[in-house]
């Protein structure tokens, strides 16, 4: 289906949401009509913010807006939606639109098999009616789901179309680019030579399927690193958690804006326990790269800044691997608490691989190391 269809027959004017894969012909869609702004589109920090953002917008229009999603932000609307926009509360009609992961039958990564497999019963339990959109889907069927729909927003009820996929499509080709030269990939290659045989908290996405293909390369055993394939924007706090209890051994964490940018409130939890083996690494790009590149806000957002507010004791921006390569060396031996930023390019290898070992793999050989 033309995503121009689906935005037609849905026929709001306000969009909120955070990139998915799944969902890229409709990103592409909104970037290319909307670009970033603030009356038609805002991609938000994470998926309980959108709703909020959306609430705000029908509280000030009477209009219905429209949220997108990976099915793994399900999780951060189940309390805006079940105490705000919850007919028992405010009753505040919303459309999401929701990307399948982990669709039972269709292969995907580890992260996603149980979210797709309650992603339609997560969205009963909240009281929001699905429509499910495949290739096949026809503008008619989607019509006459839009009209069912429209009864149901009408009475301050949430609406949800899921997206299979494969089934939006959209022609025009978006690029998305900055001005920083540091790949990410090369970035980790630089971090991992500097901390050796340190435990590595590694952010989702592919800084982990990089991490994990360096330490391949370099014939590394995958011990030190644990690879957070899912639960985007807690790296650093499972990393405050590794580093609170392994006091004697420092502890790296690769982080993407992004991420960061998704649960913030991390920082400041942080900045008030002050680990001083801890490294924070935010490789900020300005964009949710392993899903297609749409921007996030962290382009121009002062992180050394907030990190020093948050409490931490050192905070840098570099730009270089000279710089890097310095700032690493002082990580390793600080007995403070540290925050690089790393200005880095968009983009990765077109043949990057995934993990070869599971989940629990990964868990257990990284407990056993710990326990060394």
């Amino acid at each position: 289906m033309k995503v121009e269809k689906l935005v037609e027959i849905i026929g709001a004017e306000f969009y909120t949401g955070v990139p998915d894969s799944q969902l890229k012909a409709l990103c592409n869609y909104l970037m290319h009509t909307y670009g970033i702004d603030s009356h038609h589109h805002i991609i938000a920090a994470n998926e309980g913010n959108c709703t909020a953002l959306a609430a705000g917008y029908h509280l000030a229009t009477g209009k219905v807006p429209v949220v997108y999603m990976q099915n793994s932000g399900e999780g951060n609307i189940i309390n805006p939606v079940a105490s705000l926009l919850n007919d028992k509360v405010y009753a505040i009609p919303m459309v999401f639109i929701v990307g399948w992961r982990g669709e039972p039958g269709v292969h995907d990564e580890p992260q996603h098999i149980y979210q797709g497999e309650v992603t339609i019963k997560l969205l009963n339990d909240m009281n929001i009616a699905s429509f499910i959109i495949s290739k096949d889907t026809t503008d008619d069927e989607l019509a006459e789901a839009m009209i069912r729909f429209r009864g149901l927003l009408s009475e301050g009820m949430d609406v949800a179309f899921v997206i299979r996929k494969g089934a939006l499509t959209y022609d025009d080709k978006i690029v998305y680019q900055n001005d920083y030269t540091m790949t990410r990939e090369e970035i980790i290659r630089h971090i991992v030579a500097v901390s050796g045989e340190d435990p590595i908290v590694s952010t989702t996405g592919k800084a982990s399927r990089e991490l994990f293909e360096i330490r391949e390369a370099n014939r590394q055993g995958h011990q030190y690193d644990f690879l957070t394939v899912g639960s985007m924007g807690h790296s650093s706090s499972i990393a405050l958690g590794v580093a609170l209890n392994q006091p004697e051994r420092k502890i790296w964490c690769i982080d993407g804006d992004g991420a960061a940018l998704m649960h913030m409130g991390a920082l400041p939890v942080i900045g008030a326990n002050k680990p001083d083996n801890l490294v924070h690494i935010v490789i900020n790009n300005g964009a949710h790269e392993t899903v297609g590149g749409m921007p996030t806000v962290a382009s121009d957002l002062d992180i050394v800044g907030i990190a020093k507010a948050c409490g931490y004791p050192v905070a840098v921006s570099v730009d270089s691997f000279d710089k890097l390569d310095q700032c690493l060396a002082e990580a390793k031996v600080s007995q403070q608490l540290c925050m690089i930023e790393v200005k880095s390019a968009i983009g990765a290898r077109d043949d990057l691989g995934r993990p070869t070992k599971t989940a629990k793999e990964n868990k257990e050989i990284f407990m056993n190391y710990l326990r060394r």
